[in-house]
């Protein structure tokens, strides 16, 4: 299963809510973010809360705290397991940040089981704030594409990823996701390649617009066991295509073998 790449979306995929608005919420903040909403790109928006609730007095650890009890369906954390055991290269392409990612998987458990995330950069500065910066520095190099926010177009990573496995031969992608923003790389996806979106979110809503533009197979999910059913379901079936290919390869490649011996001498009375 070594030529199946799994990329995750995060918020509303692997968990059941949005990291950012659960951190804020639970914190108590909501008043004021939904204030400043309309000012700021939300990626800004969201160092600049931190920044808000440090001043606040709240901690790194009453943030991890928070983000340790976020909700996640059952059977996800099963899922990611089994398609991991199966060879799978699992990634997470995501615009949350990467401190809330890391800490909810390491509570869970999953961090090792991820060979890349891909979101957008933070750290815990020398005053113990946490600070989120945009993955694209829309300032300098903006990525130029209007359907996605200004600190990442996910389809620029898609294409990355697609380029650095290409280099390994033929590898097949699956991408799971809810949001809008996992419709420009859902385009870039190709023929033999397959997309989750999850039903009645913005993702899944896109797709049935014009499902056609969608070069990959599509199958919707509802909910964790669902998730997990069908990208099995979907592991699986890929392994049985290229194991009846391999054989295939195999048999044919025996045809030519035998075929080229010599022919046997006849036996002299």
């Amino acid at each position: 299963m070594a030529g199946i790449v799994v990329v995750f979306d995060f918020d509303k995929t692997i968990i059941e809510c949005d990291s950012d608005n659960w951190v804020v919420d639970e914190l108590g903040a909501t008043d004021l973010f939904n204030e400043l909403l309309p000012t700021m790109p939300w990626n800004s928006l969201m160092d600049r809360m931190m920044k808000e609730l440090h001043s606040q007095g709240k901690t790194i650890e009453d943030i991890m705290e928070v983000l340790k009890r976020t909700p996640i369906h059952p059977r996800v954390v099963p899922a990611i397991k089994a398609a991991h055991a199966l060879g799978c290269d699992l990634r997470i392409l995501s615009d949350a940040n990467l401190f809330f990612i890391e800490t909810i998987l390491k509570h869970l458990g999953l961090e090792e089981y991820f060979s890349e995330i891909n979101t957008n950069p933070s750290y815990v500065d020398e005053e113990g704030r946490l600070r989120i910066s945009p993955c694209c520095d829309f300032t300098q190099s903006p990525h130029g594409c209007s359907r996605c926010p200004p600190n990442m177009c996910k389809s620029v990573i898609i294409e990355r990823i697609q380029a650095s496995v290409s280099t390994d031969g033929k590898k097949r992608l699956i991408y799971l996701g809810d949001g809008s923003g996992d419709y420009c790389p859902s385009l870039k996806l190709k023929e033999g390649d397959f997309v989750m979106p999850r039903k009645n979110f913005p993702l899944y809503d896109l797709i049935c617009k014009n499902p056609l533009l969608i070069k990959a197979e599509i199958h919707e999910w509802t909910d964790g066991e669902e998730l997990e059913q069908i990208l099995l379901n979907l592991i699986n079936s890929i392994s049985i295509e290229e194991h009846a290919q391999f054989l295939s390869a195999d048999c044919k490649l025996q045809t030519i073998s035998v075929e080229a011996l010599p022919q046997a001498l006849p036996v002299q009375q």
